[in-house]
């Protein structure tokens, strides 16, 4: 669900990425507002895809672009034999702990955007094959992909949550505010 992202700063450009960014990882937590484990990782349609799954997915993405940029490997490496993890919570994981692991990549994604000379600076894609070869991106390039791969999501969630329960993305954001819908 869309909800109002300030306007930023006068030049701020980084701020304004960063503002939209953490507008649609709102849309994810909020679509686990109030639900059990249990809930959060029921599956109530034909995908695979759950809210916690959705929720850990997104922390490890957004983790995994920070660190090629950084030019350093992603904190887990997937392929085909462990690349159905990263959309399911394993032994010892729970909401909770990956919330508060997104919280901390958010914050690692803020101060590395920030610091970056300009949003123009550019870094190599990995030679995987659905990237072309010796491909470069910049920042700003960086920050889009985030904001759309976390929009993406978001809408997901937003159809699962209602799917488990009729909560709609408006009822969670009027809960989330502690105000009433209706």
């Amino acid at each position: 669900m869309v909800t109002h992202v300030p306007a930023e700063a006068r030049g701020d450009e980084r701020g304004a990425l960063l503002a939209f960014i953490e507008e649609q990882r709102g849309g994810i937590r909020r679509a686990l507002l109030g639900l059990s484990e249990e809930q959060a990782a029921s599956r109530p349609s034909a995908s695979e895809l759950s809210l916690s799954g959705l929720l850990k997915h997104v922390a490890e993405v957004e983790q995994g672009w920070i660190a090629r940029a950084k030019q350093e490997p992603p904190a887990i490496q997937r392929d085909q034999s462990n690349w159905h993890e990263t959309f399911r919570l394993m032994d010892g994981e729970s909401v909770e702990s990956q919330l508060a692991l997104w919280e901390k990549i958010a914050a690692e994604t803020e101060a590395y955007v920030r610091s970056v000379p300009s949003l123009d600076d550019t870094f190599p894609l990995p030679n995987d094959p659905w990237f072309p070869p010796d491909a470069r991106v910049s920042v700003r390039w960086l920050c889009l992909h985030l904001i759309r791969e976390t929009a993406r999501h978001a809408g997901h969630a937003d159809i699962i949550r209602e799917s488990l329960d009729g909560r709609t993305a408006f009822e969670l954001v009027a809960l989330e505010q502690g105000k009433s819908w209706g």
